[in-house]
């Protein structure tokens, strides 16, 4: 299963229902999250730019934009963001592949 890490921004409506009904939020869409064939590794609450920050196994990209686009359609969050993680050896494949693929960047001339 691929790693994505998800990260969310509540809406101020969000925030103001949790204060008045507290809830683990991370059982409340566990389920959505497995019927699309995935599986939460961790969810933490946070502060900064996020409220929430998860990581998240999913089948294949079309799951984790699946969970990502019923998030931000549901109405709850202001901003949700997808982002694919790579495991160090996937990392390390993609180094090598990338120095081999035959890429030719422009090179750019400055006139001074």
């Amino acid at each position: 299963m691929a790693h994505y890490l998800v990260q969310i921004s509540y809406a101020p409506e969000t925030w103001a229902a949790l204060l008045r009904n507290p809830q683990d939020r991370a059982e409340a869409v566990r389920g959505a999250i497995e019927n699309l064939g995935g599986k939460i590794e961790q969810i933490w609450l946070a502060f900064g730019e996020e409220d929430v920050v998860g990581v998240f196994d999913m089948p294949d990209n079309v799951a984790a934009a699946a969970i990502s686009m019923a998030f931000s359609a549901g109405g709850a969050c202001k901003n949700v963001k997808t982002t694919p993680l790579l495991s160090i050896p996937e990392g390390i494949e993609a180094m090598r592949k990338a120095a081999q693929c035959g890429y030719a960047p422009a090179h750019k001339t400055a006139s001074f």
